[in-house]
């Protein structure tokens, strides 16, 4: 199977996230510095005051300034800590990061040559964190690393997580941050795409598929889901991909994937600066991602 990657945003995002650490920690530093410096000043000015008082021979003077000092130096400065939501986010991102290469990797080992996967593919409506291109058609891929059970009625999806004892300690939506379930947010790009494919007369079929990656992810009922597969794994899209009949040959793949590509390349450069930008440090999506 070929790879080509379009485009990494979780990738972008994580390098502007370490950035963003390191620069909060080297600020945090400078300011530590700059507070230790002045405690130390505050520490020799008393210090001047104790040792001219003995000089002098103000032993009055002496004693309230040796207690002035050792005042003084009891006030020591903390080393500062770094901003654990920070932290987080760098955790979740790189977890779901390796949920994504799990993907690619296990269809990888299953597939020959005659499929392409493109990774990263946007369009005006979103982004698709898979995209397939192959002799069966299309295979729309996006990927949740949710440590939890997840559910669905429609495109209303919940997780919960429950504990050792099988007592429910969460409930919540899964949803982006611009409120999204996870198949509204595959099927708007991929309904634009199949949009986009048909004004070129391509009418292919595509497979919209939901996998979550984390390893202790279930799926409990699901009614009425607006995706045709939705795993924990690979496996159940690779047996529904092989019962698919052969609907494009080794030319038409080509054409196909090189039309995606310039599709993606359109809209990546279309789209507002602030977009493509990542959000500085943007808090988790709501779920369960450890």
């Amino acid at each position: 199977m070929r790879i080509v990657e379009l485009s990494n945003h979780p990738g972008d995002q994580l390098r502007q996230t370490r950035a963003l650490r390191a620069s909060k920690q080297s600020r945090a530093l400078a300011e530590s510095r700059q507070a230790l410096a002045k405690h130390q000043a505050l520490v020799q000015r008393a210090a001047a005051i104790r040792d001219r008082a003995r000089a002098e021979r103000r032993w009055l003077a002496w004693l309230r300034g040796s207690i002035a000092v050792w005042r003084t130096k009891r006030q020591s400065t903390a080393m500062p800590v770094l901003s654990s939501p920070v932290q987080d986010r760098e955790e979740i991102l790189t977890a779901g990061m390796a949920g994504e290469q799990q993907i690619a990797t296990d269809l990888g080992r299953q597939l020959g040559n005659d499929w392409t996967l493109l990774r990263g593919y946007c369009n005006n409506r979103g982004e698709i964190d898979h995209l397939l291109v192959g002799p069966r058609g299309l295979v729309a891929i996006e990927g949740k690393h949710l440590n939890a059970t997840v559910y669905c009625e429609g495109n209303t999806w919940r997780s919960e997580k429950f504990d050792r004892y099988g007592n429910l300690v969460e409930q919540r939506p899964i949803e982006d941050s611009r409120g999204r379930s996870p198949s509204v947010q595959l099927n708007q790009p991929a309904s634009r795409l199949d949009e986009f494919l048909r004004s070129r007369s391509w009418q292919v079929p595509m497979l919209r598929v939901l996998i979550f990656t984390h390893p202790r992810s279930e799926i409990g009922t699901c009614r009425n889901a607006t995706v045709d597969v939705a795993a924990t794994s690979t496996a159940p899209v690779l047996v529904r991909l092989r019962q698919l009949p052969r609907v494009l040959d080794k030319s038409e793949v080509a054409q196909l994937t090189q039309l995606i590509i310039k599709d993606h390349r359109f809209h990546e450069t279309r789209r507002p600066r602030e977009a493509r930008r990542p959000r500085e440090a943007p808090g988790p999506a709501k779920g369960d991602h450890r």
